[in-house]
Parts: structure tokens; C-alpha cells; sequence
């Protein structure tokens, strides 16, 4: 192993600026992914942010009585879809009129709106069909005139979640499968560039696993250095955005790791693909 690490070392001493040029070139492909990823990151975020303001609001007829209404927002708020269920009054629903429009103050001041139930639900259930089968079971309470949620709204929203799902999805793949071939190509002209070295290892009897070794390591560090490099630039990137166009979120501790363990895996799979072919041509 000691001498593994040695031989190593020695190639990236022996070729500073084609393993400069290998850890650049799998930077940049990582953080063409990374700004990608990114933006999917936002957007989802973004989309998350929308959902929760999905909700379902019964209107309550006039005259109900008190201990009915709060049998059936115990029994709503039951529902194994719904997170909250609150009851808003008839003063509550004026007070929150006047304060969301304000500018029309003066025509709520001799009007009233109705009380209502108003019902949120939990993340993962706010597709419409979950949300039309929740409104629909509210509807069965006598006590109740209407339901509204926005189906139209709703509908919209989850189809726009499923089309950016699909889309970050295949241009992700895309974009994965041009960073792994230009790394692999690039590994692949480091690789050659030794091939003598491999030959003449070859001729005094060095094994194969001998020999693939340090090309293995050093793939696995030139992947490692450049996962680092490129979420360094892809920082610097949410940073210039976050200040001069519009606030970002960068990636979680998860996605960073994940992040460098894909450059070394690509920089350790393209290593290892690079001196299999070489050594079968030996």
C-alpha cells in the first residue's frame, strides 16, 4: 500500500500539468452538473413553498351549533391526510378580510362572511385527487353549504411539479452522462500518456492488480479534488446569484457528500476502464 501511495504521488509530480488538467476537466463537468442541480434544488423548493399553501375551507351555514362545529373539526382534523383543521368565526373571517384588503375596508364594514373550517394538509397528500376526495368527505357534514379549494389551482400545480420532476430527471441523466465521457476521456489521455510505463512494468513481471493500483488512486483523488473544486465554483455561483439576482438555497450536507463521492467514483470507474483497456492491448 505504501508503495501505492508513493507511485502516486510520483505521477503527480511526474505530470503536474496533465493531472492539473484532469482534476480542471472534471471540475467543470461536475460543476456544469452542480449548477444544475442547483436550480433543481430551487425550484423544488420553490414548488414546496406554493404546496403549502394548498387548503380546503368549508363554509358553515348560519345557526350551527357550537358543539357540532367542533365534533367535526375533531373528526377533520382526524383525517390521516390532514395536518391541521381550524375553525374560523364569522368575526375572524371580517377581521382577516379587512386586513388582506385593506382597500376595500369600507365595503366589509357593513358586510359579513360566513364561518368556515379551514383544513391543511399534510405533504404528500396535496394532489388533486387527494384534496378532491378530502373536500368531498367534508361535504357530508350537514352543517356545511360549501367546499372550496381551488381544484383548478391545484390541478396546475401538480402538473407543473410532475413536468419540472421529469425534466430535472433527464436533463440530469444528460448532463451526468457528458460529465462521465469527457472525465473518461480525459483519464483515458493520462492513461496513455504512461503506456510505456505500463509496458515496461509489464515486461519485468509486474501484475496486472500491481499495476492498476496507483492508476486507481490516482483517478480516485484527481476525482475527489475535482468534486471539491466544483462545488467550490458552484458556491461562488449561488453566492454571486444570491446577491446580485434573486436569494438561493445551496446544497445540504447530503448532496455535498454525494457530490464528492460521485467525482471519485467517476475519477476511480474511468481510471479503471482506461488501464483495463490498456493493459488487454499489452
Amino acid at each position: 500500500m505504501r508503495l501505492t501511495l508513493r507511485e502516486t504521488l510520483l505521477a503527480f509530480r511526474r505530470a503536474p500539468l496533465l493531472s492539473a488538467l484532469s482534476v480542471m476537466t472534471i471540475a467543470f463537468s461536475l460543476f456544469s452538473l452542480g449548477l444544475f442541480v442547483l436550480v433543481a434544488v430551487n425550484i423544488r423548493d420553490a414548488l414546496q413553498q406554493v404546496e403549502e399553501r394548498v387548503e380546503i375551507r368549508a363554509y358553515i351555514a348560519d345557526g350551527t351549533p357550537v358543539e357540532a362545529l367542533a365534533a367535526a373539526l375533531g373528526d377533520i382534523g382526524a383525517f390521516p391526510e390532514v395536518a391541521r383543521a381550524d375553525g374560523i368565526s364569522q368575526e375572524e373571517a371580517l377581521e382577516r378580510a379587512r386586513a388582506e384588503l385593506g382597500e376595500f375596508r369600507d365595503v366589509f364594514d357593513a358586510a359579513f362572511l360566513p364561518a368556515s373550517i379551514e383544513v391543511r394538509l399534510k405533504p404528500g397528500f396535496r394532489d388533486p385527487e387527494t384534496v378532491s376526495a378530502v373536500a368531498a368527505r367534508i361535504r357530508t357534514y350537514p352543517f356545511v353549504d360549501d367546499v372550496r379549494f381551488g381544484e383548478e389551482w391545484v390541478r396546475k400545480l401538480y402538473n407543473i411539479r410532475n413536468l419540472a420532476t421529469a425534466a430535472g430527471i433527464i436533463l440530469g441523466v444528460a448532463f451526468a452522462a457528458v460529465a462521465i465521457i469527457i472525465i473518461g476521456a480525459t483519464i483515458r489521455m493520462a492513461v496513455l500518456a504512461r503506456g510505456r510505463e505500463i509496458s515496461i512494468m509489464r515486461l519485468v513481471g509486474a501484475t496486472d492488480g500491481f499495476i492498476r493500483r496507483p492508476f486507481l488512486l490516482e483517478g480516485l483523488a484527481k476525482g475527489i479534488l475535482g468534486g471539491i473544486l466544483a462545488l467550490a465554483l458552484t458556491y461562488f455561483a449561488h453566492s454571486l446569484i444570491s446577491r446580485t439576482l434573486v436569494a438561493t438555497r445551496f446544497f445540504d450536507d447530503r448532496i455535498i457528500i454525494a457530490g464528492i463521492a460521485f467525482g471519485a467514483l467517476i475519477g476511480f470507474l474511468g481510471s479503471a476502464v482506461s488501464v483495463g483497456r490498456h493493459l488487454r492491448r499489452v
